[in-house]
């Protein structure tokens, strides 16, 4: 990333060169020298941009990250079957079963969960019991198995 970064701010003093070297050069302004002096500016530009948002990890001119949007518009939905299959681990030829990649993915959105969002989310969601049931299994109240698979749905996993 960072020989990427190098690169582009390496193209971005070409680039200021060739615009200055432009604009020093012409005494006469006619229609070709704007239209390069144009053309170069705009380049600079988009250089500028991909430097910025290499950077900084963030698109430019966005007001806020990622991090700091609202639910709705960081929601990464799961497929319930992949859940299903992280729970299950068969190994048979099922369609369902997972590669490796997508088991670690899995895992690793688990582990930012508390460990009673994190039951409670594997048992809502691969093994399907109902909130009740889990409530029962569990000795907690129905509602806090909601309110923990929901804060695992909506804050972290998806």
């Amino acid at each position: 990333m960072q020989d990427l970064l190098k690169e582009y701010k390496e193209t971005r003093r070409q680039l200021k060169r060739a615009y200055e070297a432009r604009r020093e050069g012409d005494k006469v302004l006619d229609n070709q020298a704007i239209t390069e002096r144009q053309l170069l500016s705009e380049m600079i530009g988009d250089v500028e941009y991909v430097i910025e948002w290499l950077e900084t990890g963030r698109r430019p001119g966005n007001r806020r990250g990622i991090e700091r949007r609202a639910t709705q518009q960081r929601v990464r939905l799961m497929d319930p079957i992949r859940m299903q299959a992280f729970v299950a681990r068969s190994t048979a030829g099922s369609p369902a079963n997972l590669t490796e990649w997508e088991r670690q993915q899995i895992e690793d959105a688990l582990c930012v969960l508390s460990e009673r969002e994190r039951e409670c989310y594997v048992l809502a969601h691969g093994e399907y019991f109902t909130h009740s049931q889990i409530a029962d299994m569990l000795g907690i109240t129905k509602s806090s198995v909601d309110t923990h698979i929901k804060r695992a749905q909506l804050d972290r996993l998806h």
